[in-house]
């Protein structure tokens, strides 16, 4: 006995932006592949938010644009059309040619972690975004425990890895310059037992 494959439709990245457009839920795009991207638990999206607060509120009147969950980033040399939670960008944006909503040239990224999505935002998007030239940190924040994971580039090829668990330690975001207390992130989280 055999079983039929189904065939996973490729999309050209008109017909996703079409599709996009018109779709009431957010998807990815990876090389002609959608991927719809799902909803977000309340710690997710509070952790999300209290990032969100802290970069627009310290870059306030700084030469830098931050978005939070909704901005679409196209990563050309990989072909990838993703959300990331928040991201900030140097002014003036660099827009994807022909579009007003997608852009391309963060400086720094935040991702908070799902168990679901943990693994591909750890490798297969780490490696994307590290595609991008203006591409300088990057956070990865657990919903389900203290634990920040925070990148840095140093070099061509090279970053600099630090880990966070205690609430009361400070994070330094250092090309910002911008200092805040890893409590500040999990501000009214309640963490479940799993």
């Amino acid at each position: 006995m055999t079983i039929a494959q189904t065939e996973t439709k490729n999309y050209t990245i008109d017909e996703y932006l079409e599709l996009e457009i018109a779709s009431e839920t957010r998807n990815e795009y990876c090389n002609g592949e959608i991927i719809p991207i799902t909803g977000g638990t309340p710690n997710h999206n509070d952790i999300s938010g209290n990032l969100y607060i802290l970069l627009k509120s310290a870059l306030r009147g700084k030469d830098y644009r931050t978005f939070y969950a909704d901005q679409r980033l196209w990563i050309p040399s990989v072909r990838l059309y993703t959300y990331p939670d928040v991201m900030v960008l140097p002014k003036p944006l660099e827009l994807q040619t022909g579009r007003t909503d997608t852009v391309m040239n963060p400086c720094f990224i935040a991702e908070v972690l799902s168990k679901s999505t943990q693994n591909y935002d750890r490798i297969e998007k780490f490696a994307a975004y590290r595609t991008i030239p203006s591409f300088q940190e990057y956070l990865f924040i657990d919903q389900y425990q203290v634990r920040v994971e925070h990148y840095v580039k140093t070099a061509v090829n090279q970053w600099l890895f630090s880990e966070y668990d205690d609430p009361n330690i400070s994070l330094f975001l250092s090309f910002f310059e911008l200092q805040f207390q890893i409590s500040d992130l999990y501000e009214n989280i309640e963490f479940t037992s799993a």
